[in-house]
Parts: structure tokens; C-alpha cells; sequence
């Protein structure tokens, strides 16, 4: 429309003015949303080719969807943000607001919750997966919220681990004086102490490269984590002890959610459950699958009689290791009986 047709002139000039105030309030409100919009880091040690980190960017869009975009999630995969240990202390620095940790690392800070990743602790996966969604999780759960302030939010199946090596291990005492890379968290140890293997803490992103150059003679790893890290290049054999039916925690920092809402506090979690779930479905088909594939790479799978080594573990579980009572354990071990 002209602004030169005879109206008067303050009639002419609000006509005049109306679509740039429009156009001017609509700025103000896309500014407004941006301004809102808060940067999320979430932090893990995964490579980005593993189910982790491909549900932790689908949550990542889901939140932002169900949050209307109040929060974007920045994912950083592969130790990129620090060690295991470095970014479970970057939950209390405020400097993450979402990892990964597994229990034993989580148990570092509340000895309960690491109950999880003790050795032949579960009996099969049933038995895991009923835990995981137990009073008792929950329980260990708020314990170690009030412990460090810090929120698990969801489980996740991370897998059977099983040793790799260069020489088949098919009885404890294959295992004596072995030299074997183990996360550096004291329960870790547990499994390879009572066997007589000498464990040996290394990070992550260390692995590779030791087994390649001696440094460390073995590791142990779920089946799907010695592809994605491809140990098996670098060791010619897997030995399915299962020693331990281990589990990722989805923990949030008290810092954010001591600032989300209500609401947003039920979305993270409900996201964060659903990714656990797909989670855990596609770790377990992939265990299913990798045997053959790891032989038709030329790798020796070998089976396990794993009852000498339960044995050999389970004076552990309760004892100067145990980061647990005896109560805790009990409950555990009744769940699903």
C-alpha cells in the first residue's frame, strides 16, 4: 500500500508503521526463543559407530523436540571430553550435564550402586534386566542422587564381557599371572584378582595401542565393544567367560536437573528410559550375530565352562572388596527366584 494517499497524518503514519512493527515483533520473539534455548554437553567414551552414541543423538533430538527447543544436547563420543573418571567428576564441576558411566565407575562415588558390575553377580541377562528395573535399583538410585547430587536417569545393557587374548583361556588357570587391561575402577579388578591375573588399569582410548605393543597381554569387553574397538585386530582369540553382565548408567548432573522443570524432568527421563531400551535391544542382537562374524574374521571364539571361574568369584562378592552389604546382595540375588 502507498503512504501518499491524502489521509491524515497520524492515520498515514500508523498504516506506515504497522508491518514494520510486525516484522520487528516477530525479531523480538525469535530472539526471545533463541535466548531461551540452552546448550546441554553430554559426554561418553564410545565410538560414535555403537548404539551409545547413536541413541544419545536421537535423544538429543527427541528432547529438543519435547521440549520445544528449550534445550539443544551437544553429544561428544569417544573420551573426546576427558577419560571415564574425568568426565563422572565433570558431572560435579558443572563442566557436563549427561554421561555414560558404567556402575564400577559410578560406585566410585556410592559404593551401592556398583553392585551392578561385580562379576558373575547376575545370573544370566533375565536377571539383569529384572534388576534393572527393581525397587532395589531404584532405592540404589536415591542413594546415589543424595550422595553426590547427581540423577540416574536410565539403565542400559552394555553387555557379557569376555577376555580377549593370544592363547586360548579356558580355565582359571589359564588366567594366572596373565597381564590384563582392565577400566581403572577398583571393581574391575574383582573378576581377574580372583583368578590370579594381574590387572592393569588403562583408559579407554589406551587399549588398542597396548595390546598392539605388549604393554598388556589381554582385555575383556562385550562382544560388541571388541568390534567397534577392533581389539580382535590386535588379539587372536576371544574367551566368552561372561564374567560380568555389565550395564551403562544415563546419569544427569545436579546442576541441571536441579534447574529443569517438572515436566522437563519427566521428558529427560522418559527419553533417556526409551533409549535404554533400543539401547539394550540392539547390543543383545548384536551379541546374537557377532560369534560367526568374529570367526569369519580368522579370530578363534572359544567356549567356556564358566562354572570354575563363578567359583573362583563368588567369595568376592562379600568380601574386603565389596562395596555393599550383606543386605543389598541378598536382595539382589532373590530378584526373579
Amino acid at each position: 500500500m502507498s503512504c501518499s494517499k491524502p489521509l491524515s497524518r497520524t492515520r498515514r503514519l500508523a498504516m506506515c508503521l504497522a508491518p514494520r512493527m510486525l516484522v520487528a515483533a516477530i525479531a523480538t520473539v525469535g530472539v526471545t526463543a533463541m535466548a531461551e534455548a540452552e546448550t546441554l554437553t553430554f559426554a561418553h567414551v564410545y565410538e560414535t559407530s555403537e548404539p551409545y552414541h547413536q541413541w544419545a543423538l536421537w535423544a538429543a533430538d527427541e528432547i529438543e523436540k519435547r521440549t520445544d527447543g528449550r534445550y539443544s544436547i551437544e553429544v561428544h563420543p569417544a573420551s573426546s571430553l576427558g577419560k571415564e573418571a574425568d568426565i563422572n567428576e565433570g558431572l560435579s564441576l558443572g563442566t557436563v550435564d549427561l554421561i555414560y558411566t558404567g556402575s564400577q565407575f559410578a560406585g566410585r562415588s556410592y559404593g551401592p550402586i556398583g553392585i551392578a558390575g561385580a562379576p558373575y553377580m547376575f545370573r544370566d541377562f533375565e536377571h539383569w534386566k529384572a534388576y534393572a528395573h527393581s525397587d532395589l535399583f531404584k532405592e540404589i538410585a536415591q542413594g546415589y542422587e543424595e550422595a553426590t547430587g547427581n540423577v540416574p536417569l536410565a539403565m542400559n545393557y552394555y553387555g557379557a564381557r569376555h577376555v580377549t587374548s593370544n592363547k586360548p583361556i579356558l580355565t582359571p588357570e589359564d588366567m594366572k599371572g596373565l597381564k590384563i587391561r582392565v577400566p581403572n575402577a577398583p571393581l574391575y579388578m574383582m573378576f581377574p584378582k580372583a583368578v590370579g591375573a594381574n590387572p592393569t588399569p588403562l583408559a579407554f582410548s589406551e587399549v588398542y595401542l597396548a595390546l598392539q605393543q605388549g604393554v598388556v597381554d589381554a582385555q575383556e569387553n562385550p562382544l560388541p565393544t571388541i568390534k567397534a574397538k577392533a581389539f580382535y585386530e590386535v588379539q587372536s582369540d576371544i574367551d566368552l567367560t561372561g564374567h560380568t553382565i555389565d550395564s551403562l548408567i544415563t546419569i544427569a548432573s545436579g546442576s541441571l536437573w536441579g534447574r529443569l522443570s517438572d515436566e522437563d524432568k519427566d521428558i529427560f527421563r522418559d527419553v533417556y528410559e526409551e533409549a535404554g531400551e533400543r539401547i539394550t535391544d540392539d547390543i543383545r542382537q548384536q551379541e546374537q550375530e557377532l560369534v560367526s562374524w568374529f570367526e569369519e574374521q580368522g579370530v578363534k571364539v572359544n567356549e567356556v565352562d564358566t562354572g570354575p571361574f563363578r567359583e573362583a568369584v563368588l567369595p568376592a562378592h562379600n568380601g574386603p572388596d565389596a562395596t555393599w552389604d550383606q543386605e543389598t546382595y541378598d536382595r539382589l540375588q532373590a530378584i526373579g527366584q
